[in-house]
């Protein structure tokens, strides 16, 4: 039977585990043995005695040599992969961009492996769809860490000693992340307004009870690929900057979500328009990791601007590692039953030339698929359009 190792997450601050007691089971029953390192799913709330209850083979490092796959969250150590059998696949987050290091170990060791950011976004993968799963989770804990910091009430309160209105909440970004935040501070009470470049994000945002803002006019607005906004005219990034500011003076609470893989984040905040907050306001930055989307946000840190918090969240899913596993997991689990072929080596069909592979395979028989990912060409981060991650309900 093909064998599957799950190991334990070694990146500091990582809390998640690529497979539950539930996807075991789920894969087992399609003839797969799983390996569970000891301890991989304690940081998650699943113990040891629950992996081994489904049937999964608990081991202390796991024999790397003679597995036929690898299911992580982050890229193992460049030690551990130099341990996997030619033919192996390895499948998570890999960070693919710009990873020509973790490229060239996987061609010598001709190891095949699964960059799931890079994973199309069609109908067909969005059982598999890793980064909306995990942006839904972000864009939730965002705005629980914005309230929890935030010098006022979010809802609307009527007391006796008078009416408290409601926190007004700005969220840059319509993606899976800002509908998420959207729908977490309509939740809460505040009152929500919601700035994306996308027109058609407009139904999106009204439908959840936000407010949308109208993009600047401009005769040709960003086109839309794969779920993000492609490159903008400075001339509106500038007038959308303007709009902003003005947003900004208003807001209690920023959500910024805007990405564009593999590239800087756009700056969509800068400190001029920080000057502009009111003292007791709160930014919580998700793009902080690529750059980020305001200025002065530092990753894991909270900085204490003119009395503005900056909270550079850059590991939010990891915070609620449970649920976050869960969904991660039965990504995974989805994508391996799609891979599942009884009659190949390992149990697995890797097809090139299937769509759901084809980005995202990004090694294979001992060649790098995609030379585009791991040497990008550089790009000026303030030519990207501000966009959203990932859109909700892919194409």
């Amino acid at each position: 039977m093909p064998t599957l190792l799950i190991p334990r997450e070694r990146a500091p601050g990582e809390r998640r585990v690529a497979a539950t007691p539930e996807t075991v089971r789920r894969l087992g029953a399609r003839g797969f043995t799983l390996q569970v390192e000891r301890g991989a799913g304690q940081s998650a709330g699943f113990p040891d005695a629950a992996y081994a209850e489904v049937g999964a083979e608990l081991t202390e490092e796991g024999v790397w040599e003679l597995v036929d796959g690898v299911l992580c969250v982050q890229a193992p150590t460049a030690a551990a992969l130099s341990r996997l059998r030619e033919g192996a696949l390895l499948m998570g987050l890999l960070a693919p961009h710009g990873a020509a290091e973790l490229s060239e170990l996987l061609c010598a060791r001709r190891t095949s492996a699964i960059a799931l950011e890079l994973l199309p976004r069609i109908s067909r993968a969005q059982p598999m769809d890793v980064l909306s799963s995990q942006a839904n989770i972000a864009g939730y804990k965002a705005v629980l860490l914005a309230a929890a910091a935030l010098d006022r009430y979010v809802p609307m309160l009527m007391t006796a000693a008078g009416t408290i209105q409601p926190a007004r909440v700005l969220i840059l970004g319509a993606g899976v992340a800002g509908l998420q935040a959207l729908a977490t501070a309509r939740r809460l009470g505040g009152v929500v307004y919601v700035s994306d470049v996308r027109e058609a994000a407009r139904e999106q945002v009204e439908s959840l009870g936000g407010r949308f803002i109208d993009p600047p006019s401009q005769e040709e607005r960003p086109a839309e690929s794969g779920g993000y906004a492609r490159q903008a005219t400075e001339a509106f990034l500038a007038a959308q900057r303007r709009q902003l500011a003005e947003q900004l003076a208003l807001a209690d609470m920023v959500i910024c979500t805007a990405l564009v893989p593999g590239r800087p984040a756009p700056r969509l905040i800068d400190e001029a328009m920080l000057d502009g907050l009111r003292p007791g306001a709160v930014v919580v930055d998700l793009a902080v990791a690529q750059g980020g989307n305001c200025f002065g946000t530092i990753p894991g840190e909270t900085v204490l601007r003119n009395g503005v918090q900056l909270i550079g969240a850059d590991a939010l899913p990891s915070s609620v590692p449970n649920h976050a596993s869960a969904l991660y997991a039965r990504n995974l689990a989805a994508l391996i039953e799609h891979l599942h072929d009884p009659e190949q080596p390992g149990g697995l069909r890797l097809d090139p030339e299937d769509p759901i592979l084809d980005g995202c395979l990004l090694a294979h028989g001992g060649q790098c698929r995609r030379e585009d990912v791991v040497r990008p060409v550089a790009r000026a981060a303030n030519a990207i359009a501000p966009t959203a991650t990932p859109a909700a309900t892919p194409a």
